[in-house]
């Protein structure tokens, strides 16, 4: 079951990256569906994961959504990111560069900064070891979007 919920995510991860615009949307348009997609899928995998009690459920899914909706703000950042380096691949001056990859970085600080406020968030309505499986969770999510990712971005060249 777990690797099931493993492939669906990789073939959603996939369709952020290498499915074409629909005639009828805008790219943005279609990155929202596929983000609500992945979302769903993910959701579906912690549930799976995370064996929750009865005492347990309510307040994880909440804290869950919550996080979920600031990491979704986050994200937002790195997405921006990405769609500035691509406007400006074909002319990337040094300063250019150099302002993505600081972007970068802050995009990064944000996502641990998040991570380890909402960690010690879940320990208080769940064990650590139950926090730690989440958090692991989420990173292996994480890893797969970022190897798909590397995989479709091209290195930087600057002029």
């Amino acid at each position: 079951m777990k690797n099931q919920y493993a492939s669906i995510i990789v073939l959603a991860i996939a369709s952020l990256c290498f499915a074409p615009s629909m005639n009828a949307q805008t790219d943005n348009d279609y990155l929202e569906i596929s983000r609500d997609v992945l979302k769903v899928e993910k959701k579906a995998a912690i549930a799976d994961l995370m064996e929750l009690n009865e005492a347990q459920s309510q307040p994880f899914w909440n804290l869950y959504n919550e996080y979920q909706g600031k990491l979704y703000t986050i994200q937002n950042k790195r997405i921006d990111g990405i769609k500035d380096f691509a406007k400006n691949y074909e002319n990337l001056s040094d300063e250019k560069a150099n302002e993505l990859w600081v972007n970068y970085m802050g995009y990064q600080s944000d996502l641990l900064k998040l991570k380890k406020g909402y960690y010690k968030k879940f320990k208080k309505i769940i064990s650590a070891g139950k926090a730690a499986r989440f958090f692991q969770a989420e990173n292996k999510i994480e890893t797969m979007i970022n190897a798909q990712l590397a995989l479709e971005i091209p290195m930087i060249e600057t002029n």
